[in-house]
């Protein structure tokens, strides 16, 4: 007597057993290093990430923006060798590229990774170079959504310096956020802006050069205003429109959609 246990699997039952969800794990992975994390420090957080959960699969995106040092003196703590994503859009002020470049070097990092947009789709998209005025989110598309999403393509998981103080768009962050399938990881997401001047007194981290020219959110220096005293940090970004994101934390269906007719 034949069994079921006895009957052969066939390829068919293989293609037909039901497959776990990605996105489900990714989410249930979220949730559940939110509750393991949940009273870590951001050092603490960034310890875990690069040397246990997702070592060998992280890495940090960074703008070398008025606050990033903080964060990229954390990730050189944890292991310098990781690798660090920087969007050069082919739009940044001087200093920004200049500031950059000097704290790799105090920092020791091992693994800047620059990345550009695609000759091609800027040739193509923004022939007379001025996109930013009439379609900044085309602009902001091909010069950092599209170039992040090649350059992740071989990680896990990502660090970013985003703060629920930023600004409205940004009050629902969490440490841990599944984002299609990545793991998006914000350590600072509960700092204040005292917090990140505190750590650069404590640990004698230069300052961004334009701070003192009265730039807080510093991005592209088509893109970016000085702010006024009581301003929000980010007033200064796309100043005069509804744009308050360049589109690198949106998920990936709504990168499909922003550059659709790309």
């Amino acid at each position: 007597m034949t069994t079921k246990a006895d009957t052969p699997l066939l390829a068919e039952d293989l293609y037909s057993a039901p497959q776990p969800d990605p996105l489900a794990q990714n989410a249930e992975q979220a949730r559940r290093l939110n509750q393991r994390l949940a009273g870590a420090s951001a050092q603490e957080v960034v310890d875990d990430a690069i040397r246990r959960e997702f070592a060998g699969r992280i890495a940090l995106v960074s703008s070398f923006g008025s606050n990033a040092a903080v964060l990229l003196h954390m990730v050189a703590k944890a292991d310098r060798h990781t690798p660090v994503l920087f969007l050069d859009t082919d739009r940044h002020f001087g200093e920004t590229k200049r500031y950059r470049d000097a704290l790799v070097e105090q920092l020791d990092l091992a693994d800047l990774r620059i990345l550009h947009p695609d000759p091609a789709d800027v040739k193509q998209q923004d022939p007379a170079d001025h996109l930013w005025l009439h379609q900044p989110d085309k602009c902001c598309f091909i010069r950092k959504v599209a170039p992040l999403q090649r350059g992740l393509g071989g990680f896990s998981a990502w660090l970013n310096g985003r703060r629920r103080q930023q600004g409205a768009t940004r009050m629902s962050i969490e440490k841990f956020e599944a984002v299609d399938d990545k793991m998006k990881i914000s350590p600072l997401f509960d700092w204040s802006q005292g917090d990140v001047d505190a750590y650069f007194l404590a640990h004698s981290l230069p300052r961004h050069p334009l701070e003192e020219d009265g730039f807080q959110s510093i991005g592209c220096l088509t893109c970016t205003t000085r702010i006024a005293p009581g301003e929000d940090e980010r007033a200064g970004r796309w100043r005069d429109s509804n744009k308050t994101e360049c589109g690198i934390h949106l998920p990936i269906r709504t990168f499909r959609n922003f550059g659709a007719d790309i």
